[in-house]
Protein backbone atom coordinates (compact mmCIF):
# COMPACT_ATOMS: atom_id res chain seq x y z
CA UNK A 1 0.00 0.00 0.00
CA UNK A 2 1.14 3.69 -1.18
CA UNK A 3 2.49 6.22 1.50
CA UNK A 4 -0.08 9.28 2.41
CA UNK A 5 1.78 13.03 2.72
CA UNK A 6 0.06 16.00 3.70
CA UNK A 7 -0.53 18.40 1.39
CA UNK A 8 -0.84 22.33 2.26
CA UNK A 9 -2.37 24.79 0.08
CA UNK A 10 -1.95 28.33 0.19
CA UNK A 11 -3.07 31.21 0.35
CA UNK A 12 -6.49 29.22 1.97
CA UNK A 13 -4.67 27.33 5.03
CA UNK A 14 -6.15 23.79 3.23
CA UNK A 15 -4.62 20.30 4.22
CA UNK A 16 -5.26 17.22 3.09
CA UNK A 17 -3.35 14.18 3.11
CA UNK A 18 -3.12 12.38 -0.52
CA UNK A 19 -1.84 8.52 -1.38
CA UNK A 20 1.20 8.06 -3.43
CA UNK A 21 -0.68 6.93 -6.23
CA UNK A 22 -3.64 9.57 -6.58
CA UNK A 23 -2.89 12.85 -8.09
CA UNK A 24 -3.21 15.74 -5.69
CA UNK A 25 -6.36 16.86 -7.63
CA UNK A 26 -8.03 13.42 -7.07
CA UNK A 27 -6.96 13.19 -3.58
CA UNK A 28 -8.35 16.58 -3.00
CA UNK A 29 -11.61 16.12 -4.56
CA UNK A 30 -11.75 13.14 -2.99
CA UNK A 31 -12.04 14.99 0.38
CA UNK A 32 -14.12 17.42 -0.88
CA UNK A 33 -12.01 20.09 -1.97
CA UNK A 34 -12.91 21.43 -5.31
CA UNK A 35 -9.48 22.83 -6.75
CA UNK A 36 -9.91 24.65 -9.98
CA UNK A 37 -9.57 22.13 -13.07
CA UNK A 38 -10.55 21.44 -16.55
CA UNK A 39 -9.38 18.50 -18.56
CA UNK A 40 -7.81 16.26 -16.21
CA UNK A 41 -5.17 15.60 -18.58
CA UNK A 42 -2.66 17.95 -18.37
CA UNK A 43 -3.65 19.82 -21.41
CA UNK A 44 -6.04 22.75 -20.36
CA UNK A 45 -3.18 24.17 -17.52
CA UNK A 46 -6.67 25.49 -15.44
CA UNK A 47 -5.06 23.18 -12.31
CA UNK A 48 -1.78 25.29 -12.90
CA UNK A 49 -0.17 25.91 -9.20
CA UNK A 50 3.37 26.49 -7.07
CA UNK A 51 5.18 24.32 -5.51
CA UNK A 52 6.15 26.58 -1.99
CA UNK A 53 7.70 23.49 -0.15
CA UNK A 54 8.99 20.27 -0.98
CA UNK A 55 10.38 18.90 -4.43
CA UNK A 56 9.92 14.81 -4.58
CA UNK A 57 6.94 15.72 -6.98
CA UNK A 58 6.57 13.13 -10.30
CA UNK A 59 4.16 13.98 -12.61
CA UNK A 60 1.78 11.74 -15.33
CA UNK A 61 2.73 12.68 -19.10
CA UNK A 62 1.07 16.07 -19.96
CA UNK A 63 1.02 18.63 -22.68
CA UNK A 64 4.41 21.39 -22.38
CA UNK A 65 2.16 23.69 -23.73
CA UNK A 66 0.20 23.48 -20.72
CA UNK A 67 3.61 23.26 -18.61
CA UNK A 68 6.87 24.27 -20.35
CA UNK A 69 10.12 22.55 -18.85
CA UNK A 70 11.59 25.65 -17.85
CA UNK A 71 8.21 26.40 -15.85
CA UNK A 72 8.50 23.06 -14.25
CA UNK A 73 12.23 23.96 -13.14
CA UNK A 74 11.02 26.89 -11.82
CA UNK A 75 8.56 24.97 -9.85
CA UNK A 76 4.83 24.99 -11.25
CA UNK A 77 2.83 22.07 -11.04
CA UNK A 78 -0.21 20.87 -13.02
CA UNK A 79 -2.51 19.67 -9.86
CA UNK A 80 -4.20 16.91 -11.97
CA UNK A 81 -1.15 15.03 -12.97
CA UNK A 82 1.48 15.32 -10.15
CA UNK A 83 1.81 12.95 -7.01
CA UNK A 84 2.94 13.69 -3.90
CA UNK A 85 6.23 11.47 -2.47
CA UNK A 86 6.59 13.79 0.40
CA UNK A 87 4.89 16.95 1.95
CA UNK A 88 4.16 19.77 0.15
CA UNK A 89 3.48 23.30 0.37
CA UNK A 90 1.55 24.52 -3.28
CA UNK A 91 0.51 28.04 -3.65
CA UNK A 92 -3.08 28.06 -5.51
CA UNK A 93 -2.45 30.51 -8.50
CA UNK A 94 -6.00 29.93 -9.62
CA UNK A 95 -8.77 29.26 -7.36
CA UNK A 96 -12.19 30.34 -6.00
CA UNK A 97 -12.98 30.58 -2.10
CA UNK A 98 -16.33 30.53 -2.49
CA UNK A 99 -16.20 27.20 -4.71
CA UNK A 100 -13.17 25.17 -2.43
CA UNK A 101 -15.20 24.52 0.50
CA UNK A 102 -18.34 23.21 -1.02
CA UNK A 103 -16.95 19.93 -2.99
CA UNK A 104 -19.25 16.88 -3.23
CA UNK A 105 -18.10 13.66 -2.64
CA UNK A 106 -16.69 11.60 -5.79
CA UNK A 107 -19.16 8.44 -6.61
CA UNK A 108 -18.23 5.59 -8.72
CA UNK A 109 -21.20 4.15 -10.18
CA UNK A 110 -23.17 2.21 -13.07
CA UNK A 111 -25.52 3.32 -15.18
CA UNK A 112 -27.98 1.95 -17.82
CA UNK A 113 -28.31 3.61 -21.49
CA UNK A 114 -32.24 5.02 -21.86
CA UNK A 115 -31.51 6.95 -25.18
CA UNK A 116 -28.65 7.77 -27.49
CA UNK A 117 -30.21 10.14 -30.21
CA UNK A 118 -28.66 12.45 -32.35
CA UNK A 119 -29.38 15.48 -31.91
CA UNK A 120 -27.06 16.99 -35.16
CA UNK A 121 -24.69 15.37 -37.66
CA UNK A 122 -22.19 15.02 -35.58
CA UNK A 123 -23.43 15.53 -31.06
CA UNK A 124 -25.47 12.79 -29.41
CA UNK A 125 -28.05 13.01 -26.67
CA UNK A 126 -26.74 10.42 -24.30
CA UNK A 127 -29.26 9.68 -21.53
CA UNK A 128 -28.69 7.59 -18.75
CA UNK A 129 -30.36 5.61 -15.95
CA UNK A 130 -28.56 5.13 -12.47
CA UNK A 131 -28.41 1.73 -11.70
CA UNK A 132 -26.33 1.97 -8.62
CA UNK A 133 -26.40 4.12 -6.54
CA UNK A 134 -29.81 5.42 -7.47
CA UNK A 135 -28.97 8.89 -7.15
CA UNK A 136 -25.49 11.27 -7.74
CA UNK A 137 -25.70 14.68 -6.34
CA UNK A 138 -23.87 17.18 -8.09
CA UNK A 139 -23.84 20.55 -8.85
CA UNK A 140 -25.80 21.82 -12.40
CA UNK A 141 -22.50 22.38 -14.69
CA UNK A 142 -20.37 19.45 -13.32
CA UNK A 143 -19.33 16.48 -15.84
CA UNK A 144 -18.45 12.98 -15.03
CA UNK A 145 -15.91 10.64 -16.24
CA UNK A 146 -17.28 8.13 -18.25
CA UNK A 147 -15.12 4.60 -18.57
CA UNK A 148 -14.86 3.71 -22.38
CA UNK A 149 -15.76 -0.29 -22.75
CA UNK A 150 -12.99 -2.72 -23.10
CA UNK A 151 -10.38 -0.25 -22.52
CA UNK A 152 -8.52 1.63 -19.38
CA UNK A 153 -9.71 4.84 -21.01
CA UNK A 154 -12.19 7.40 -19.30
CA UNK A 155 -13.49 10.41 -20.96
CA UNK A 156 -15.55 13.19 -19.17
CA UNK A 157 -18.57 14.78 -20.34
CA UNK A 158 -20.68 17.85 -18.61
CA UNK A 159 -24.24 16.71 -17.62
CA UNK A 160 -26.88 18.79 -19.02
CA UNK A 161 -29.78 17.94 -16.21
CA UNK A 162 -29.57 19.36 -13.45
CA UNK A 163 -30.30 16.48 -10.72
CA UNK A 164 -30.68 12.75 -10.63
CA UNK A 165 -32.65 12.83 -8.09
CA UNK A 166 -36.20 12.66 -9.26
CA UNK A 167 -35.76 9.69 -11.65
CA UNK A 168 -32.38 8.83 -11.37
CA UNK A 169 -31.39 9.87 -14.95
CA UNK A 170 -28.18 11.91 -16.08
CA UNK A 171 -28.11 13.54 -19.84
CA UNK A 172 -25.37 14.61 -21.61
CA UNK A 173 -25.07 16.04 -25.34
CA UNK A 174 -21.34 14.92 -26.60
CA UNK A 175 -19.97 15.68 -30.12
CA UNK A 176 -18.49 12.62 -32.44
CA UNK A 177 -15.39 12.53 -33.55
CA UNK A 178 -14.66 10.32 -36.26
CA UNK A 179 -10.82 8.81 -34.54
CA UNK A 180 -12.68 9.50 -30.93
CA UNK A 181 -12.29 6.30 -29.02
CA UNK A 182 -15.42 7.05 -26.74
CA UNK A 183 -16.92 8.47 -30.36
CA UNK A 184 -16.77 5.45 -32.19
CA UNK A 185 -18.31 3.02 -29.60
CA UNK A 186 -21.15 5.97 -29.10
CA UNK A 187 -21.84 6.00 -32.71
CA UNK A 188 -21.59 2.58 -33.87
CA UNK A 189 -22.06 0.50 -30.31
CA UNK A 190 -23.92 1.92 -27.66
CA UNK A 191 -27.42 0.73 -27.18
CA UNK A 192 -30.38 1.07 -24.93
CA UNK A 193 -29.99 -0.88 -22.15
CA UNK A 194 -26.55 -1.46 -22.13
CA UNK A 195 -24.21 -0.21 -19.37
CA UNK A 196 -21.32 1.96 -18.49
CA UNK A 197 -19.28 3.06 -15.38
CA UNK A 198 -18.98 6.37 -14.14
CA UNK A 199 -17.13 8.21 -11.37
CA UNK A 200 -17.79 11.85 -10.25
CA UNK A 201 -18.99 14.84 -9.80
CA UNK A 202 -15.88 16.77 -11.17
CA UNK A 203 -15.75 20.30 -12.36
CA UNK A 204 -16.21 24.08 -10.83
CA UNK A 205 -17.89 25.52 -13.94
CA UNK A 206 -21.35 26.12 -11.43
CA UNK A 207 -23.23 29.29 -10.80
CA UNK A 208 -21.53 31.39 -8.14
CA UNK A 209 -24.81 31.73 -5.45
CA UNK A 210 -23.02 35.09 -3.97
CA UNK A 211 -23.54 36.80 -6.85
CA UNK A 212 -26.58 39.03 -8.22
CA UNK A 213 -24.83 40.44 -11.16
CA UNK A 214 -26.26 39.61 -14.72
CA UNK A 215 -24.85 36.64 -16.90
CA UNK A 216 -23.35 36.33 -20.23
CA UNK A 217 -22.87 32.69 -21.09
CA UNK A 218 -20.74 32.02 -24.52
CA UNK A 219 -20.72 28.13 -25.87
CA UNK A 220 -20.47 26.73 -28.88
CA UNK A 221 -20.71 22.78 -29.84
CA UNK A 222 -21.35 19.99 -26.90
CA UNK A 223 -20.55 23.32 -24.43
CA UNK A 224 -24.53 23.33 -24.98
CA UNK A 225 -24.45 20.52 -22.30
CA UNK A 226 -23.20 22.80 -18.75
CA UNK A 227 -24.71 25.92 -19.95
CA UNK A 228 -28.07 24.20 -20.81
CA UNK A 229 -27.68 22.38 -17.00
CA UNK A 230 -27.22 26.36 -15.42
CA UNK A 231 -30.43 27.84 -17.27
CA UNK A 232 -32.58 24.72 -16.27
CA UNK A 233 -31.48 25.46 -12.53
CA UNK A 234 -32.10 29.02 -12.99
CA UNK A 235 -35.56 28.16 -14.70
CA UNK A 236 -36.28 25.83 -11.46
CA UNK A 237 -35.53 27.89 -8.87
CA UNK A 238 -36.66 31.08 -10.22
CA UNK A 239 -33.12 32.89 -10.34
CA UNK A 240 -34.34 36.30 -12.36
CA UNK A 241 -30.79 37.92 -12.45
CA UNK A 242 -30.72 39.08 -16.71
CA UNK A 243 -28.70 36.74 -18.48
CA UNK A 244 -28.05 36.34 -22.18
CA UNK A 245 -26.59 33.10 -23.90
CA UNK A 246 -24.94 33.19 -27.35
CA UNK A 247 -24.04 29.88 -28.83
CA UNK A 248 -22.18 29.31 -32.36
CA UNK A 249 -22.69 26.82 -34.94
CA UNK A 250 -21.56 26.27 -38.29
CA UNK A 251 -24.92 25.64 -40.51
CA UNK A 252 -28.81 25.71 -39.17
CA UNK A 253 -28.58 21.85 -38.91
CA UNK A 254 -25.87 22.65 -36.28
CA UNK A 255 -28.09 24.40 -33.92
CA UNK A 256 -29.97 22.15 -31.40
CA UNK A 257 -32.59 22.75 -28.08
CA UNK A 258 -33.54 25.57 -29.84
CA UNK A 259 -37.50 24.87 -28.72
CA UNK A 260 -36.13 24.63 -25.47
CA UNK A 261 -34.24 27.42 -25.25
CA UNK A 262 -37.16 29.82 -26.74
CA UNK A 263 -39.02 28.45 -24.05
CA UNK A 264 -36.78 29.44 -21.91
CA UNK A 265 -36.98 33.13 -22.71
CA UNK A 266 -40.77 33.50 -21.84
CA UNK A 267 -40.48 31.60 -18.87
CA UNK A 268 -36.71 32.98 -17.47
CA UNK A 269 -37.34 36.56 -16.63
CA UNK A 270 -34.49 38.41 -18.48
CA UNK A 271 -33.02 36.05 -20.63
CA UNK A 272 -32.31 35.83 -23.84
CA UNK A 273 -30.84 33.54 -26.70
CA UNK A 274 -28.69 34.36 -29.17
CA UNK A 275 -27.46 32.00 -31.74
CA UNK A 276 -25.26 32.72 -34.28
CA UNK A 277 -24.08 30.56 -37.95
CA UNK A 278 -20.44 30.90 -39.10
CA UNK A 279 -21.16 29.17 -42.69
CA UNK A 280 -25.39 29.52 -42.93
CA UNK A 281 -26.23 28.49 -46.52
CA UNK A 282 -28.61 30.57 -49.02
CA UNK A 283 -31.36 27.61 -48.62
CA UNK A 284 -31.55 27.76 -44.99
CA UNK A 285 -33.18 31.04 -44.96
CA UNK A 286 -31.19 32.23 -42.10
CA UNK A 287 -32.48 35.78 -40.37
CA UNK A 288 -30.59 35.56 -37.42
CA UNK A 289 -26.38 36.72 -35.97
CA UNK A 290 -23.78 35.66 -38.72
CA UNK A 291 -20.05 35.15 -37.77
CA UNK A 292 -18.10 33.58 -35.27
CA UNK A 293 -19.71 34.13 -31.71
CA UNK A 294 -17.01 35.77 -30.57
CA UNK A 295 -17.38 38.32 -33.57
CA UNK A 296 -20.95 38.20 -32.61
CA UNK A 297 -20.76 39.44 -28.96
CA UNK A 298 -18.48 42.13 -29.16
CA UNK A 299 -21.03 43.58 -32.38
CA UNK A 300 -23.38 43.02 -29.94
CA UNK A 301 -22.18 44.51 -26.90
CA UNK A 302 -19.79 47.14 -26.18
CA UNK A 303 -19.72 46.93 -22.18
CA UNK A 304 -19.91 43.92 -19.32
CA UNK A 305 -18.25 45.78 -16.91
CA UNK A 306 -19.80 44.05 -13.54
CA UNK A 307 -20.92 41.03 -15.37
CA UNK A 308 -20.14 37.23 -15.01
CA UNK A 309 -19.01 35.49 -17.92
CA UNK A 310 -19.30 31.67 -18.46
CA UNK A 311 -17.46 30.35 -21.27
CA UNK A 312 -17.97 26.82 -22.93
CA UNK A 313 -17.08 25.05 -26.06
CA UNK A 314 -14.20 24.14 -28.08
CA UNK A 315 -10.58 25.20 -27.41
CA UNK A 316 -10.11 28.09 -30.23
CA UNK A 317 -13.57 29.61 -29.06
CA UNK A 318 -12.65 29.54 -25.62
CA UNK A 319 -9.29 31.27 -25.76
CA UNK A 320 -10.79 33.24 -28.52
CA UNK A 321 -13.74 34.35 -25.97
CA UNK A 322 -11.60 34.76 -22.74
CA UNK A 323 -9.56 38.40 -23.67
CA UNK A 324 -12.59 39.38 -25.59
CA UNK A 325 -14.63 39.00 -22.87
CA UNK A 326 -11.94 41.39 -20.30
CA UNK A 327 -11.64 43.80 -23.24
CA UNK A 328 -15.51 44.42 -22.76
CA UNK A 329 -14.70 44.93 -19.07
CA UNK A 330 -15.64 41.47 -17.35
CA UNK A 331 -13.07 41.16 -14.86
CA UNK A 332 -10.38 37.64 -14.91
CA UNK A 333 -11.51 36.02 -11.61
CA UNK A 334 -15.51 36.62 -12.89
CA UNK A 335 -14.59 34.74 -16.14
CA UNK A 336 -15.59 30.86 -15.39
CA UNK A 337 -14.95 28.32 -18.82
CA UNK A 338 -14.64 24.64 -19.79
CA UNK A 339 -12.45 24.25 -22.66
CA UNK A 340 -13.67 20.89 -23.95
CA UNK A 341 -9.89 19.28 -24.89
CA UNK A 342 -9.89 16.39 -27.22
CA UNK A 343 -7.75 13.12 -26.07
CA UNK A 344 -4.68 12.84 -27.57
CA UNK A 345 -0.95 11.90 -26.99
CA UNK A 346 0.36 14.79 -24.22
CA UNK A 347 2.59 16.92 -25.83
CA UNK A 348 1.08 16.64 -29.48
Amino acid sequence: MSEKHVVRFEPVGIEIEVDEDQTILRGAAEQGVMLMHGCKEGQCAACKSFILDGEDVEHDSYSTFALPDYEKDEGFTLLCRAHAYEDLTIELLNYDEEMIRSGLPIVEAVAEVVANDPVTHDMRHLVLRLVEPKEIKFFPGQYMDIAVPGTDEHRSFSMANTSSREDGRLEFVIKVYSDGLFSRYLADELKVGDQLNLSGPFGVFTLRESHDSDLVFVGGGAGMAPILSLLRSMSDRGIARKATFYYGARTRADLCFEDELRALEESLPGFRYVPALSEPTAECGWEGEIGLITDVVKRLQSELAGQDAYVCGPPPMVEAAMPMLAKLGVAETRIYYDKFTTTGEPGQ
